[in-house]
Formats: C-alpha cells, structure tokens, sequence
C-alpha cells in the first residue's frame, strides 16, 4: 500500500515534520488579502496541522492512480471523524445517506453523534419519499439496525425510539434493549403514546408490555396491561411469575383500578392462595386499611356539620342563612356529614346510641322531609363505607320501614356501602333484586341506583333492568340507564345500548324536555368510556334522534368515547360547537364544554391549555356556556386545586341566586373522608384512568347541569354517585402476611425524569416520615431505607415489602 503520511516539506508550513517554532512564525502569503493571514492565526496548531494534511490528501487524490486514490479517501478518513471537527461542514439534502450508502461500511458511530443524529434525520426523509413511491427500503432498515444500536449503547434511547416510530419499525427495539436500558426506553415509550394518534399509541404501549415482560418487570407489565384493557395480558403477567407475594402486590393493584377480575388456577395453582388473592382482588381489606390510615393520624373522632361550617367564627354574619328552609339546612347537614364522616362508621348524627341525649339516628331521620329522608338513610351507607358487614347490619332496621322514602334511602345505602367491594355472595343483589318491580318509583330507584353503584364495572348479567317497561315513569327509565350506563361502562355492549336507544325513542315530545331525560343519553355514552372509534355506530344512529335530544346525545358520545385521551382533533369539533350563538333552548353546549375537560385531562400541557380556553368562555361566552365552565374546571382540577383557577372560580361564586345548600354541600366535599380521600379518577401517577371513578364524577356534573329540577330538586342524592371516585390518598406498607409495617418514607413533589440522562432524582423537597402517610397531588413516596424492597414501582395505596437480603445493619 502506497504511503500517503505527509513529510517534512520546507514549503509546507505546520506540516507533519515542522517544528513547533516554525509553525508559529508567520508566513509572508503571496495572496495580498490579509483575510488568509488570519483565518491562519485562528487555528489552533492541531488544527492547522490538520488542514495542511488535508490539502496534501485532496491533492493526492487527483492521482490517476485508483489504489494512490483509495489510500487518500482512507487516510482522510483515519484523519478527521466527525466529532473532531471545530468548523461546521456543509450538508446537501441527504447527501450524509447518499455517501454512506455507496461508500464503504465502516462503524457508523466512529464519525460521531453528530453525524449519526443527522444520517436518522436523511434516512426519514428518504422513507417517507420512498413509502409514497413503493419503492424498496432494504437499504435503509440495514442502516436504522446499525443506528439503533449505536443509540442503545451510548444513552440514547429516545432518539432510538423516535427513528423506529417514524420508520415504522418498533418491534426492533425488542433486540436491542437490555437491563441497562430497558427502564429508560419503556419509561419514555409510555410517556409518548399520550401524544400519538391511534392506533400508533396502542402500538407503542404494546411494545412497552413485550419489554417488561422481556425482563420480568411484571408490576409495570401489568399496569400497561390494564391500561389497554386486555384480560389476556393480565392473565400473562401472572402465569409469568411464580412468587406468589408478587402475586397479591397485583391483585392490590387491579383493586385499585376498580375492574372485576376472576382469578382461576391456571394463574393461582393452590386453591386456599388463589382465595386469599381473590379477597385483595374484592377490596375486601380496603375499609381495615383506611382505618389503620385515621387511626394513625388521629382523626377517627367525628365531625359534626357544624365544626365545619365553622360558624362560631363569623359572628354577626351567622344570621345571614336564617331565612333558608330549615328542612333544606338538614338536608344540607345530612351530605356534609355523610362526606365528612365518610368510611369512618362513626358520627353524631346517624350512629348515635338511642339512649343518647344528643338523639338518635331516627331522630335525625325525622328532621328530613319526604324525599329528603332517602338521602339522610342512605348516608348511613356512606358513613360505613367498605364496611360491608358493619354497614349492612346498621341498614337493616330501615328496611322493616313503611315509609318509603326510608326504605329506598336503605336500598341505595346498600348500594355505598358495597361500592367497589365485591363478594362471592352478592349481598347487594340478594337484597336489591327483589324491589326492581314495585310500584313506588322512589323505592325502585333507590335499588337501580344501589345496584349501580354496588356492581360498577363488573358487566353483571344477573341484572336485568328492563328500560322497555311501558308503565315506568321516565325517572325510572333515567336512572336505569345511568345504573346500566355505569354497569357495562367502557365495555360497548351492544345489547345494553340498543335498549337505550329504544327507551329514548319512546320517549314522548313533552318528556323529551325534562331535566332526567339527559340521563338517557348519558347511560349510553358510559357504555363507550374512553373506546374512541369504538362509538361511531352508535353515533350515527343517534342522528336519527328527535332534534331536542339529538345534539345533546351527539356531544356526550363524543365526550365520553375520548374521555382521557387527550385527542385534538376531538377537542377543536367541541370548541366549534362552544362557539356557536344558539336559541335558548339549545342545551347540547353543556356537555360540549365538559367534553372539553374530558377529552384534555390526562396530561398537565392539555389540562393548561384547556384552562385558558375555558377562562375565555367565562369571560365571552353565552351564559349556558358559562354555567358549565366551572364544571369543567373542577374536573380539569379535580382534587388538585390550583391558585389560578380558585381564582377563576370566584368571580361566578358571587352570583346573587346562589343557594346556600349548595356552599355547605360543597364544604363538606372540600373536608371529604376528613381530608383522607381523594376524588381523582386517575391514579398510578396519572397513567390509569379508573373507568368506574370517572362515571361517578360525569354523571353529577350532568346533573349540576340543570341544578334545580334534579339536585336542588328532589333528587339529590345523585350526588351520592360520587362515592365510585372516593379512595384513600395514602401509602400503607405491609409485610409478607398482609399485616401493617411502618418504615420510613421520602415524601415530595414528583419530578418528571423521562429523558434526562443519568440517574435524576424522581422526587424534590422531601420530607421524612414513617408509614402509613398521606400523598397529596403530585406527591410521589420512596423508601428512606435499604431493608426492605417494595413490590410495587408505585408507591401509592397498599405496597407489600419484601426484606432485602444484602441489606447489612450499619
């Protein structure tokens, strides 16, 4: 081979043989221009040593000769990679891809990170131009293999992730992950298909499942396998593991999602064990767990109405509500109790001895007129909250009752207090079952809403509420819809919602005007909770629909099929709709505007977004659309306040017609479950979206739609629909046996690290403290010692530890 190193060379100044004094004399130029001169004196005398070699191989390379042309390319080559240039070099439109596909093939990554960066940006240009072509793209897969591959081993798996999503190509990152990496990629996978359209944010999430599968990360397998809704790989995820500890960390994770879910031997061999995980499966540890929580805190004492109405502090201000309905006030202080003392089993108003001297819970019963006594029974339901054998017992006195509001307000009660707690004995349909025919309509409501509540997402088919009944007034109808609406939600069935539609295409022209009549509508829509495209069918029959209800059916089945899904083409149609200046009798912009909510709320840029939207309909909207924007923004900000939009939300406070009622109903929500409970419907740091909890919440914002005939009507206890949103905030540790374990904990405001390089910390000004704690939105827990191992990534609700065998005693 012919060598091409340069010589010492008397006219070539820096060359490879020049001394270092020589090459720092400066060189009278021939060219007059002193602009060479100084380019000169910018060099360092690396690079200047550099340029002169480069000048001498371009020289060579004019040589006839092929191989004297070959050992120039090569030497240059050797001679300056990419990243040690210290000048930019100009790039014609993928003409890095042009070179590199007719040149040798060498290591991609000797020329550097730069250079690589740019040939994935060349190679999608080229794929994208060749796709609308047909052409072949052999050549270019070959080259995104060796990219990928560069990327993985040098720390950059997003830009690894992001060549493959626009090559099409994901399925390659399953041979190029590894233990060191594959966190990182799934982290950032995860976190992208929030962005993507679908079917490409399914794709993705599915690739994610494959990889922690891949490496046995079977709780975060999990998760992205309740996300996508697949019982098949829930299944997978524990016939894949054989620790049957981990085993019962999923089973708390599925029940916190609120999903039926039946356990059988293939995935839990031994019987006895398979019963143990079904019961965590149930919630049936739920009400112990909780109590633990208040028990530590010490704040299991009740709370009566008053001790949060605070109304020894407004002095001569107290009079202002004594013009309000006394019966109104009772109701009132009936739900703020019933929150307040939510799960406790205990309170001063419904669980008093009968001997006392402060009354009874019968005395208190009686305070209550007609309809109002349903709410003031079935708070009895609430203060015993996941208690099911304790609250059932305490019910069981009303049903011997011939007044019928008591005994629908015991049938609903029944209802709560099963919410979200299954039992192989079904003691909410051995008891609701037999008053789904009786003549009295609040009776037959309060079952439909009890078994609603009761059989929430579980798609029982032992329920068989008939919305055909000729003879059934329309608040029956509504509220079967709702209770199916809620029973099948998310599910798409399409029995369930041809019933509907033929209740609502019975309904006359006068019914189709009242309140409940939006009830209809929205039973259907919970049928397709979050199933996007899913809905379409549906939504073209429901064209056909009488023009009262028509526009009002379309906006809910639009909000409900992409509810959580962030979608924009989705929320530009419902601004459009929120736009238009419509008659007065136009109702359908209402759920327009809590569409907008729906859609925006599973991530922080949509929900900040979205609030600026809606801050401009208060300002300019017509007042239909302003009576629905503070909906919206609670739901955008749903136990989660924000200074910005508390701000908001004062200006409409102060309007002159509101009731009184309403403030104190909304005071006992603020110091809900004593401050323990949280309403979010998201959980799993915001990645799940329980189905269950976000029908409980739309369905009262439906109602607060038209507040008067339904909640400040006689119907409300539709606020009781928000137990299907309430769960514990907290951190509960336990050891092998289920039993509580207090260890320390870091609790701070989670920090976002998908993508940062390195090892970031996840949480920021932490406090310490020892378990059971409470999180507060945007709070995230880590474990302050190294004794114990967490089965869980998630350190949110019942987390089982595991003792760290390494672990040594300082």
């Amino acid at each position: 081979m012919v060598n091409l190193a340069p010589t010492p060379d008397t006219n070539s100044v820096g060359g490879g043989g020049a001394r270092k004094d020589e090459a720092s004399v400066k060189v009278p130029s021939k060219d007059p221009k002193k602009k060479d001169d100084k380019k000169k004196d910018d060099l360092s005398e690396e690079d200047l040593e550099l340029k002169q070699n480069l000048e001498l191989y371009v020289e060579r390379l004019q040589d006839p000769n092929p191989d004297l042309q070959r050992a120039a390319l090569e030497s240059m080559r050797n001679a300056c990679p990419i990243s040690s240039l210290s000048w930019p070099l100009p790039c014609l439109p993928r003409e890095s891809l042009s070179y590199r596909l007719i040149g040798t093939k060498g290591d991609i990554g000797s020329w550097g990170h730069e250079y690589v960066r740019n040939l994935a940006g060349e190679i999608v240009q080229e794929y994208t131009k060749r796709q609308s072509e047909e052409a072949p793209i052999d050549d270019l897969m070959e080259l995104v293999q060796q990219i990928v591959a560069f990327h993985m081993k040098h720390n950059a798996e997003t830009e690894a992730v992001d060549l493959l999503m626009d090559v099409e190509d994901l399925d390659l990152l399953l041979e190029h992950v590894d233990k060191t990496n594959f966190k990182r990629t799934c982290n950032y996978l995860t976190t992208a298909a929030k962005y993507l359209p679908g079917p490409d944010d399914m794709l993705v999430l599915d690739i994610s499942y494959m990889i922690y599968m891949k490496f046995e990360e079977y709780p975060n397998a999990l998760q992205i396998a309740v996300f996508l809704d697949n019982t098949q790989y829930v299944k997978q995820v524990f016939t894949s593991c054989a620790d049957l500890l981990r085993k019962k960390q999923f089973c708390y994770m599925i029940a916190r999602h609120g999903i039926t879910f039946e356990l059988d031997d293939e995935m839990v061999a031994d019987e006895d064990d398979r019963e143990a995980l079904q019961d965590i499966v149930n919630n049936t540890k739920l009400s112990e767990g909780y109590l633990t929580l208040a028990r530590d805190i010490e704040v299991m004492e009740a709370k009566t109405p008053e001790d949060i109405y605070k109304a020894h502090l407004l002095d001569g201000r107290a009079s202002s509500g004594a013009s309000v309905d006394s019966a109104r006030q009772n109701l009132a202080a009936t739900f703020v109790n019933a929150f307040v003392n939510a799960g406790f089993g205990q309170d001063k108003l419904m669980t008093v001895p009968s001997d006392s001297t402060t009354g009874s819970s019968g005395n208190w019963l009686f305070k209550n007129k007609e309809h109002g006594k349903i709410s003031a029974a079935a708070s009895l339901g609430m203060i015993q909250l996941w208690d099911v054998e304790g609250g059932l017992a305490q019910l069981d006195k009303y049903f011997h009752s011939n007044d019928n509001p008591i005994l629908s307000g015991a049938l609903l009660g029944v209802g709560i207090v099963n919410c979200g707690i299954k039992s192989d004995c079904d003691p909410a349909l051995a008891l609701l079952g037999d008053y789904l025919d009786k003549e009295d309509s609040s009776v037959r409501i309060g079952a439909i809403m009890g078994l609603g509540i009761a059989y929430a997402g579980s798609q029982n088919d032992q329920l068989s509420l008939i919305l055909n009944d000729a003879k059934a007034p329309l608040d029956v109808i509504a509220f079967a819809s709702l209770s199916l609406g809620m029973i099948y939600v998310g599910s798409c069935n399409e029995e369930v919602a041809q019933s509907i539609i033929f209740a609502l295409m019975d309904r006359s022209e006068a019914e189709l005007g009242d309140a409940l009549t939006r009830f209809l509508p929205l039973g259907l829509g919970l049928l397709y909770l979050g199933k996007q495209e899913s809905v379409e069918a549906t939504a073209e029959v429901s064209k056909t629909f009488n023009e009262k209800i028509k526009k009002y059916c379309d906006m809910t089945l639009l909000s409900c099929a992409y509810a959580g899904t962030g979608n924009v083409l989705k929320v530009q149609d419902l601004l459009a709709q929120c736009g238009e200046h419509l008659e007065k009798g136009d109702i359908h912009q209402g759920p327009a505007v809590l569409g907008l909510a729906m859609v925006a709320m599973s991530e922080e840029l949509g929900i900040d977004m979205e609030i600026r939207s809606l801050e401009r309909m208060l300002q300019y909207g017509e007042q239909n659309i302003r009576r629905a924007v503070p909906l919206a923004l609670g739901l955008l900000c749903i136990s989660n306040p924000k200074v910005t939009v508390m701000d908001t939300l004062s200006r409409p406070s102060h309007d002159t017609d509101s009731e009184v009622a309403m403030v104190r109903i909304a005071q006992g929500l603020v110091h809900m479950g004593k401050g323990l409970l949280t309403l979010t419907p998201f959980h799993s740091e915001r990645f799940l979206l329980s189905p269950t909890a976000l029908a409980g919440i739309v369905i009262l914002l439906h109602a607060c739609l038209d507040m008067k005939p339904i909640i400040l009507g006689k119907y409300h206890y539709v606020l009781y629909f928000l137990v299907l949103a309430m769960q514990p905030r907290m951190m509960l540790t336990v050891d092998k046996d289920l039993k509580p374990l207090s260890v320390p904990v870091r609790v701070g405001q989670a920090v976002d690290v998908v993508g940062q390089a390195g090892r970031p910390k996840t949480i920021t000004g932490f406090q310490t403290h020892s378990t059971p704690v409470l999180l507060a939105a945007g709070e995230r827990a880590e474990l302050a010692t190294d004794k114990y191992i967490p089965l869980s990534p998630i350190l949110k609700g019942f987390i089982i530890l595991e003792e760290n065998a390494d672990y040594r005693e300082e």
